[in-house]
């Protein structure tokens, strides 16, 4: 498995994985097992976030506390899927900045269009992480990651629901640097750029359009 790809492997996550592969899951179930996951993988990918000191005091006695380092993180979702993991980081990041990125495939090139670009105005001074449920053939996340290295962002993950190694291949090959976290990396993709067995496609789950 490559240095930069984390599986996060955690009985929560894989039940509720699961539980959201399954074609009969209704929308409402699917929605919020996915913010739910979102939640947990945003612990995961947190988890070196630097700290710093600061004086306060508890009903008891004065201390030195550790809290979070540097300016607010940026979560920055790829629309519109990553909506849903968004949803579930936010609960866990409130004050977390947001940016939004729309893109979509074009069904027959498979490549990223952009139709949306929307972030914070200072990306080289934050920690940003980048949510979609699916890093399929890794050409959306690809060009959603350089777009915001254009702007300036430097310390920069990848955060998603299922990983196909195509993806995984296509997305390291034009960022080495930019670890990714995943709960699940699964077979293959299949002749339309869907990944097998997968969970179909997140976005119609999600909002129930199909």
């Amino acid at each position: 498995m490559p240095a930069n790809l984390i599986v996060v492997d955690h009985p929560l996550v894989k039940h509720k994985l699961t539980l959201m592969r399954r074609k009969e899951e209704p929308t409402a179930g699917f929605r919020r097992l996915l913010r739910e996951i979102g939640t947990l993988l945003a612990y995961e990918v947190t988890r070196d976030l630097p700290l710093t000191y600061i004086e306060i005091e508890t009903p008891l006695a004065p201390m030195r506390s550790p809290v979070i380092e540097g300016k607010k993180l940026c979560l920055v979702s790829i629309l519109r899927a990553g909506t849903g993991i968004l949803d579930g980081m936010i609960e866990l990041i409130p004050s977390a900045r947001i940016g939004h990125i729309g893109l979509y495939r074009d069904p027959r090139t498979l490549e990223p269009v952009e139709y949306y670009y929307k972030v914070p105005s200072d990306l080289e001074d934050r920690r940003v992480i980048v949510v979609d449920p699916m890093l399929a053939t890794g050409n959306s996340a690809s060009a959603a990651v350089a777009r915001l290295k254009q702007d300036g962002a430097k310390a920069i993950k990848f955060v998603c629901l299922l990983a196909a190694p195509e993806g995984v291949a296509t997305f390291h090959t034009e960022h080495p640097e930019v670890p990714v976290y995943a709960a699940a990396v699964d077979e293959h993709l299949n002749d339309h750029g869907y990944i097998v067995p997968g969970i179909g496609d997140a976005g119609d789950r999600l909002f129930g359009t199909k």
